[in-house]
């Protein structure tokens, strides 16, 4: 019996007819998108796009064509389309959405004229990159002889769109066990999102040079991604506890600052996509020709100027802008109280208690500032406790301040001797600290 191998070679010139055929739905989109003149392209465009790239682009990597000479330039045309279609997806539902986030009114007249010309910028820009990059494909397909069609999709209109409807919100709902906290802990991480954006030092910069070099600094693609994942996580959970319950219903504060968070989501979300794909280009993941003709196409320097001046910046400038409603909401949900300590004889602090008492503060959610000796540090980071205990030797009273769940549990921690008999002799309200 013969064996048969689990892959057979494909002749380039056949591929040709298989490829025209599988990309007609493509191109009949792109046709349309193309005769679109200057109308604004919106959501369901750029989802149309990002997903018909998608599977062409499935299909061209199941061939291997991006390994393969004669088809690498045409595989990575339709990728670079995917990736600045899901970044225009982004912008256009930010755009759509912008003045129901609320966030326009925390804004002053000129900066939200500032914000608003950033956002249509970076859509403007991604739409034309698209036009050039499908034209682009369309001469590529002329290149190796791919059969394009010239009708347009049915579904590439840009017929006006109506007024938009909703169900009245009247779903009755109970309040969620521990609600108030929820809110803190949110509140407590935008706090936190907003200082590693600080610690980023973002700003505008006008030199192309330095740009380039601040993005090649803060702003790979793996710090890209840890900014959106950050965000994304406290938009998660603010979906998850607080969306459509009792108290965001009462407190209009709340829903603003859901906004505040995903409209910086979106903008992060076209970071991502831009320096994906400025960092591909210049990876050498493509072929020296390829990667000349791209920069042809797309000018890097326009890319890395929209994601740090047009994006990064203003997602930076709209989530800062909403710390003052989270620093206002915390005492709302909070029960401030401070708690004095005293160590009993025989007991330090030392690095392992100071990891259970970060850990109580982080598992609560809630800041709570530790005191000694008249210097305040931030207890739910074991590198600030222990330069503030370590300069401070010979200190025995310390004064917490913070919310009253998490003190709760640290007054417990220290009246069991910081766990120093065993961690298994806590109460079992401190169980959690077993996994810390």
């Amino acid at each position: 019996m013969t064996e048969s191998h689990l892959e057979e070679l494909v002749p380039e010139q056949e591929y040709v007819g298989l490829l025209g055929d599988h990309a007609q739905e493509f191109f009949r989109l792109a046709n349309g998108l193309m005769a679109s003149g200057d109308d604004v392209w919106r959501k369901r465009h750029f989802f149309q796009a990002h997903t018909e790239a998608d599977e062409l682009e499935v299909f061209l990597d199941d061939y291997g064509a991006r390994y393969n000479r004669t088809y690498h330039l045409f595989t990575e045309l339709v990728a670079s389309i995917r990736g600045f279609a899901i970044g225009g997806l982004s912008v256009a539902h930010l755009t759509g959405r912008l003045d129901d986030y609320g966030v326009l009114v925390d804004l002053a007249p000129d900066v939200r004229s500032e914000a608003t010309a950033a956002i249509e910028s970076a859509r403007s820009f991604i739409q034309g990159t698209l036009r050039t990059l499908f034209q682009a494909l369309t001469g590529e397909a002329a290149n190796l002889g791919l059969n394009v069609p010239s009708d347009v999709a049915a579904r590439a209109t840009f017929a006006k769109r109506g007024q938009r409807y909703r169900l009245p919100r009247n779903l009755d709902q109970e309040e969620l066990q521990d609600e108030e906290q929820r809110i803190a802990e949110v509140c407590t991480k935008y706090l936190q999102a907003c200082k590693m954006f600080e610690e980023a030092n973002v700003r505008p910069i006008d030199s192309a040079t330095e740009r380039e070099n601040f993005l090649r600094s803060h702003c790979l693609e793996e710090h890209a991604r840890v900014y959106e994942a950050t965000v994304h996580n406290l938009q998660s959970a603010y979906d998850t506890y607080i969306k459509n319950t009792v108290l965001e219903g009462r407190d209009q504060r709340l829903p603003r600052l859901r906004g505040h968070i995903s409209c910086c989501l979106h903008m992060l979300e076209v970071v991502t996509q831009l320096t994906h794909f400025v960092e591909r280009h210049e990876s050498g993941a493509r072929t020296d020709a390829a990667e000349k003709s791209l920069a042809t196409i797309v000018d890097p320097a326009k890319v890395r100027e929209i994601t740090l001046n047009k994006m990064l910046v203003w997602a930076d400038t709209i989530l800062r802008m909403g710390s003052e409603l989270a620093r206002d909401l915390l005492p709302s949900y909070t029960n401030v109280q401070t708690l004095e300590i005293e160590l009993e004889e025989g007991v330090t602090v030392h690095a392992r208690p100071a990891s259970l008492i970060m850990a109580i503060v982080n598992h609560h959610g809630t800041p709570v500032e530790f005191e000694i000796a008249g210097q305040r540090c931030n207890a739910g980071s074991i590198l600030e406790l222990m330069i503030a205990i370590g300069s401070n030797p010979d200190e025995r009273n310390y004064t917490l301040h913070g919310d009253e769940r998490p003190l709760r549990d640290l007054k417990l921690l220290f009246e069991h001797r910081l766990g120093e008999d065993g961690i298994g002799l806590l109460p079992s309200s401190l169980d959690y600290l077993k996994n810390s």
